[in-house]
């Protein structure tokens, strides 16, 4: 049994956010159904190359954006710009315990698919709207994306190298707005469920890329708000520096062996780690120097401290260093590409990849969920590799529709 079996979630959202979070919940047993345009889908099944192959090799039509976000659901395909298809989709509502959909403000109102119309028919119903800017507020009709949204909340600002060393404003490498928004959309709704388990009143949840995004800027925006707004002192990009402890940043070591440069990761999180490191650097006296016997002394003289270790630490190549640091419990690490990711002994045991037999391509290997549960283990299906693939079962089990009702709304382009 899985954690969220008899959990039927209506997913009406495309791209990330949405998908994101119900993939999370489908991983933990929820019964998915996700609703995509006929014809085309979720616009992600078009986002490549990369496209997974076929048998002999040759791009299918879903990319690998569409797989990593759509595991263990139930695709079907359903036009919700027609009368019939509103009607296909109030029906599957009253089956359901959560609806998801990342829509512009208001535009489902228009198909009578909006949360006041639906708690009309479905008083338990959660129901999860995912936007930019959210429900209310004056950017409410405003478009919003990731790219956008790490601009705006101010994550770039605080992303990429210092000015000082030719810095300029950076994205994060992955949608992590729309990422964060999932997750926390997954929360939300296993709490809304649970008030609605005991309560049986459904609720509207809010959540918004900008406001996700605000909330995620964590110790950083606590200290702009607990003292920098006080002194005029708004945080700036850091690098790979961190902004409330030193040292702990990307050092340069000895080239490699073939004379391409090295790099790690040092980061000294409190005065006896730093004492260590001393040891291990065999520069004692730096931990006797007042200027640098505390984290907060060695956050005000920062600049002097790093220029001292960038050379020492040039002098060892990285794996006499990560050796040496680890042998000390120092906090240190490589900086991997994804294949030595894959090929790391601790993610190999850790089972983060997973490996599907594939019905009409090859054999499919995609990132796991990282959950382990140890009584209800995470599901491990496949995302639905057809678009509507799984439309005639979900309108015959779960509405009862028999084949000539579902051929009609085929023959209609409903479905």
């Amino acid at each position: 049994m899985n954690s969220l079996e008899g959990i039927r979630i209506l997913d009406l959202s495309r791209v990330l956010a949405g998908p994101w979070c119900t993939q999370t919940l489908a991983d933990l047993g929820a019964d998915v159904i996700k609703i995509e345009r006929p014809d085309t889908g979720d616009d992600t099944r078009s986002w490549g190359p990369p496209f997974l192959k076929d048998s002999q090799g040759n791009d299918t039509s879903d990319a690998a954006y569409f797989l990593a976000a759509n595991r263990n659901k139930r695709s079907v395909t359903c036009d919700i710009a027609t009368p019939e298809g509103q009607a296909l989709i109030r029906q599957l509502v009253l089956t359901c315990d959560v609806l998801i959909e990342n829509y512009k403000v208001g535009d489902l109102a228009r198909y009578g698919l909006d949360h006041a119309s639906l708690a009309q028919i479905h008083p338990k119903l959660v129901y999860c709207s995912i936007t930019g800017f959210g429900q209310t507020g004056p950017y409410r009709h405003r478009a919003g994306y990731d790219f956008a949204i790490q601009g705006m909340a101010g994550l770039m600002s605080i992303t990429g190298e210092r000015d000082e060393l030719g810095g300029s404003p950076q994205k994060v490498g992955i949608a992590v707005a729309d990422l964060f928004t999932g997750m926390y959309a997954a929360v939300a709704i296993l709490a809304a469920l649970r008030h609605a388990n005991h309560t049986e009143q459904g609720q509207h949840i809010d959540l918004a890329l900008l406001d996700t995004q605000v909330a995620v800027i964590a110790n950083l925006g606590a200290n702009y708000l607990v003292d920098g707004q006080h002194r005029g002192d708004v945080p700036t990009r850091a690098g790979n520096a961190h902004q409330n402890l030193v040292p702990y940043q990307v050092f340069e070591v000895a080239p490699e062996a073939d004379g391409s440069r090295a790099h790690l990761i040092l980061a000294i999180g409190n005065d006896k780690q730093f004492a260590k490191f001393c040891i291990v650097a065999a520069r004692t006296d730096l931990h006797t120097d007042p200027r640098f016997a505390t984290n907060a002394a060695r956050v005000g003289h920062r600049s002097s401290l790093i220029a001292i270790l960038e050379p020492l630490m040039r002098t060892r190549s990285k794996a006499d260093w990560l050796h040496a640091l680890h042998a000390a419990h120092i906090p240190c690490g490589p900086i991997h590409n994804l294949a030595e990711v894959f090929a790391d002994p601790q993610v190999v045991s850790r089972a983060m990849v997973d490996t599907w037999h594939h019905p009409t391509a090859q054999d499919l290997q995609l990132v796991a969920n990282p959950i382990k549960l140890s009584q209800t283990p995470v599901r491990h299906d496949l995302p639905p590799p057809l678009l509507g693939q799984h439309t005639d079962e979900v309108l015959a089990d779960v509405l009862h529709l028999d084949a000539h009702a579902r051929q009609e709304l085929r023959r209609k382009r409903i479905i």
